[in-house]
């Protein structure tokens, strides 16, 4: 492989989908409610309301109805980027005050470190916003990893499942696809940024993962660059 960068994804890549499902979900379904009834009138939380409403078509929607919302959208682990900008918040608050760190597997950090002194630019893609991919790896159980990262990408850019969003990447790196290595447990997510061009790594670090037709590793330290 002749790979210049790694976007990499974060639940079964990088971090237990166990840590966001049992520890950063439930932490958001306890404090959301509370959070926003307190913080209604900032600005950033009145223009994740007001997106809320306009997914759900009810534009003068009350703020109740609106939570009730965003803890149904949480327990079907809906992908919508206002949740995902109000759970950032909320668990900014959760990281800050020790509630809990962001799990990170052994493997990563040290192979972070090994690509970066390689010269590979690193990246991260997920679902979770911008925000809340920073915390978790800025407060992750191997220490702050933030500075190994030339940039994030969330569902702004589009869905994780869609070839455009994989070329929007492409486009914002300004390098050829082909150098560009995407890793992911999700066999859709992976198809997707293979038809953007990119080549593709799937991570099967648990073994009930379904396994696609890319290459397949059970960790970062099996990845040969």
């Amino acid at each position: 492989m002749n790979i210049k960068a790694i976007v990499t994804d974060i639940e079964g890549t990088t971090s237990s989908i166990d840590f966001v499902h049992k520890e950063l979900f439930p932490y958001a379904s306890e404090h959301l409610p509370d959070y926003v009834r307190n913080h209604r009138h900032e600005a950033t939380v009145v223009s994740q309301l007001q997106q809320v409403a306009s997914l759900i078509n009810q534009p003068d929607a009350e703020l109740e109805g609106l939570i009730s919302t965003l803890l149904q959208w949480i327990r079907e682990d809906n992908k919508a980027t206002p949740l995902k900008a109000l759970q950032g918040l909320i668990w900014e608050h959760g990281y800050k005050t020790g509630a809990f760190t962001g799990h990170v597997y052994p493997d990563v950090e040290p192979n972070f470190k090994k690509w970066v002194t390689q010269g590979i630019a690193l990246y991260v893609y997920s679902s979770g916003s911008v925000d809340a991919q920073k915390l978790l790896f800025g407060y992750s159980d191997a220490g702050d990893l933030t500075g190994y990262f030339r940039g994030y990408f969330d569902t702004r850019i589009g869905n994780k499942r869609e070839p455009k969003s994989y070329e929007t990447i492409v486009s914002h790196l300004v390098l050829p696809a082909q150098e560009i290595l995407f890793l992911s447990d999700v066999i859709a997510e992976l198809d997707a940024a293979a038809t953007a061009g990119m080549q593709t790594m799937q991570l099967v670090r648990e073994s009930n993962v379904p396994v696609g037709e890319h290459a397949t590793v059970t960790d970062f330290d099996k990845i040969m660059l």
